[in-house]
């Protein structure tokens, strides 16, 4: 099973993400919170999978939450449209990525199972929109590269791939490889680059200037 935290000041936004989700046999929402206090709480307390966070919500907003949580919990934050910059705060934060709060319900379904595997949440055009415009700096690139130097070359090419949007199972039939060796690439390349997610080490290789053939 999934083990989903909502967090979200309105009631009715939570009651309806449940009963959403809970279409899904596969999917269980163990706890609901009002605030980005309660949401760390709940989600230590209750090891949860996904947690979907609000941006912005009294007592410790969504990013707040996220920073606590994200180094155990795969965060997916919930926006409305136009919140780019707070979307971008979110994914260094280390969110995995974002949701509309307009998502269609498979969509919404599909995304959690994403998120719970550790997908990234963005469309390849969004983040390399939301990248270009608020995540970089002109001295981003030189750090970058010294960060990749301890990454073997076919994890390079992993990152590479990550770094374009695919999923593991597209990287893979890109580099002719098992889907679970990919994931283990992942795992390995994260900790090296310090990042907590596949958003963050996009981030790296867009920095770092590797383009996907």
């Amino acid at each position: 099973m999934i083990r989903v935290l909502i967090a979200d000041d309105e009631t009715l936004m939570r009651a309806g993400i449940r009963l959403i989700l809970e279409n899904d046999p596969e999917i269980t929402v163990v706890a609901e919170a009002s605030d980005g206090r309660q949401a760390v709480e709940h989600a230590r307390a209750h090891r949860v999978d996904v947690a979907l966070l609000d941006i912005r919500m009294p007592g410790g907003d969504g990013l707040k939450a996220a920073e606590q949580i994200a180094a155990s919990t795969n965060v997916v934050m919930l926006t409305t449209f136009g919140e780019d910059a707070y979307v971008a705060q979110a994914l260094k934060a280390g969110a995995t990525g974002f949701l509309l709060k307009d998502t269609p319900p498979q969509e919404l379904i599909n995304a959690v199972r994403k998120a719970a595997a550790g997908e990234p949440i963005l469309a390849p055009q969004i983040t390399r929109r939301l990248i270009e415009r608020h995540l970089t700096a002109p001295d981003n690139g030189a750090r970058a590269r010294r960060r990749i130097d301890a990454l073997t070359e076919t994890e390079r090419e992993v990152l590479t791939l990550v770094g374009a949007g695919l999923s593991n199972a597209e990287i893979g039939a890109r580099l002719h490889l098992a889907t679970g060796t990919v994931k283990a690439h992942v795992s390995r390349i994260l900790p090296k680059l310090g990042c907590a997610n596949r958003v963050q080490a996009a981030i790296v290789a867009h920095d770092a200037g590797l383009t996907a053939r």
